[in-house]
């Protein structure tokens, strides 16, 4: 009893735990239990912490009391499995028999109206089924195939052959202008030597912005960007117009001519064309193109330079800019996709102020021509009215500085230029004044050289 007393409690409880063990059979205590139970004589050992070695003990070394999953028995099925069973076994296949229409009595006109109507449903699937063809055929690349039939009017629009119509108008009326009897086969020569070297610029133009005019609506269609000639083939077509024109005007007509259409073959092609996209300069340098075919005509005809010449040809040089900067204003969207630098895209202002102070220009250069004995003094009086005209629209496109604006200086001008030199021709004085203005000017002359010889 005394060494009962001595021992505590919690030395008790493991001794009681050892012997119920022993008791039972269990004779193979495993290494880890029993340093367990020494570290337990040497500690104080709480009830919680029995439990959980004795939780600890069960489940690693005792397999047969761990927790089993308990399987399902067999006999247990479920309901909806017996229903599928049943479902199974009362399956029936019925046939369904074919239930004719009903045809209830129609009026004929009911029926006429539905034929039409599905005649009608038919057309509209058929021509959108084409449109749908058409759309897609023409996304896709084909091979152009050049035909001989096409090929007139493939060179008509690569020498742009409206263009050059206005230029062989224009040499042909500095040909009329001038102070000498017509000549009919030298105006046909010149006229068509002219034309020819129009088409070489104009074609070879065309050869040079082939990449920027796919980038607008307006060239997007000309022959080389659509493929429907070769590049080679553009370039002999200018060569085969070109050569013989210069020619034709050099051999034909007199050399001062000759030179001056090669002359404004390069500068259309060498100085205007690159210049596009470079300088807004580029639209002085086409006025002068434009200024030249008048003079080529007066040479043409006179065989040099004189101030009749130069006066067509500052006519002609002041009429490009109000045509061609309204016509540009409407083409900004265009011109700047394209990467051309143009002043209706990057000097909008000077655009406006250059085509109103043009305009006013023309006026005082239909003044001068009776001063320079081009014309009667008819003339400027009888071409104040188109001359104030234009005047008044360039103010309301400076002014207003819109598409609408921009659109009727533009076709003003179209009739204004033809309009200005008939009525200039008209007014043209005759040779028979000049020839006896000649005469009283050299009799005049004789008599003051008389009365001063002694």
């Amino acid at each position: 009893m005394s060494a009962a007393r001595r021992c505590s409690p919690p030395r008790a409880l493991a001794g009681l735990f050892v012997w119920h063990l022993k008791n039972t059979g269990i004779r193979q205590i495993p290494c880890q239990f029993v340093h367990l139970c020494h570290v337990a004589n040497n500690r104080l050992i709480t009830f919680q912490y029995f439990n959980f070695l004795k939780r600890m003990y069960v489940t690693q070394y005792n397999k047969d009391l761990s927790q089993r999953a308990k399987p399902k028995s067999d006999s247990v099925a479920s309901p909806f499995c017996e229903l599928q069973r049943l479902d199974q076994e009362k399956k029936v296949i019925h046939k369904i028999r074919p239930i004719s229409p009903v045809h209830q009595p129609l009026s004929k006109t009911s029926n006429r109206n539905e034929l039409r109507e599905m005649k009608s449903a038919a057309e509209t699937e058929d021509s959108v089924t084409r449109v749908r063809a058409e759309s897609k055929e023409d996304r896709q690349w084909k091979e152009m195939k050049l035909r001989l039939d096409d090929l007139p009017g493939i060179l008509a629009r690569l020498s742009k052959i409206k263009l050059t119509a206005l230029v062989v108008s224009t040499a042909s009326a500095g040909f009329a202008m001038a102070p000498v009897p017509f000549d009919l086969t030298c105006f046909l020569l010149a006229s068509f030597g002219t034309g020819l070297a129009s088409c070489a610029a104009n074609s070879i133009n065309q050869f040079f912005e082939v990449p920027f005019d796919s980038n607008m609506n307006r060239t997007k269609n000309r022959p080389l960007v659509r493929g429907q000639i070769s590049p080679l083939l553009a370039v002999c077509f200018a060569a085969s117009c070109g050569v013989p024109g210069i020619a034709l005007l050099t051999l034909g007509v007199n050399p001062l001519t000759g030179a001056l259409g090669a002359f404004n073959i390069f500068l259309y092609t060498c100085c205007y064309t690159p210049m596009k996209r470079i300088s807004i300069a580029n639209t002085w340098v086409g006025a002068v193109v434009g200024a030249i075919p008048p003079v080529m005509g007066w040479t043409a005809a006179t065989g040099s330079l004189d101030a009749g010449a130069l006066l067509l040809g500052g006519i002609l040089y002041s009429w490009q800019f109000p045509h061609f900067n309204a016509l540009s204003w409407g083409l900004r969207e265009d011109y700047s996709r394209g990467g051309y630098c143009m002043m209706s895209v990057t000097h909008p202002g000077l655009c406006r102020r250059v085509a109103l102070r043009h305009c006013l220009a023309l006026i005082g250069l239909s003044t001068v021509a009776p001063v320079l004995d081009i014309t009667t003094w008819t003339f400027p009086i009888i071409s104040l009215p188109i001359n104030l005209y234009i005047s008044y629209l360039g103010f309301r496109f400076y002014r207003d500085a819109d598409r609408s604006s921009s659109r009727k200086l533009f076709f003003c001008s179209l009739w204004h230029l033809p309009m200005l030199l008939l009525v200039m021709f008209t007014c043209k004085k005759s040779l028979l004044e000049k020839e006896d203005k000649g005469d009283l000017l050299s009799e005049s002359h004789g008599r003051a050289m008389e009365i001063r010889l002694p």
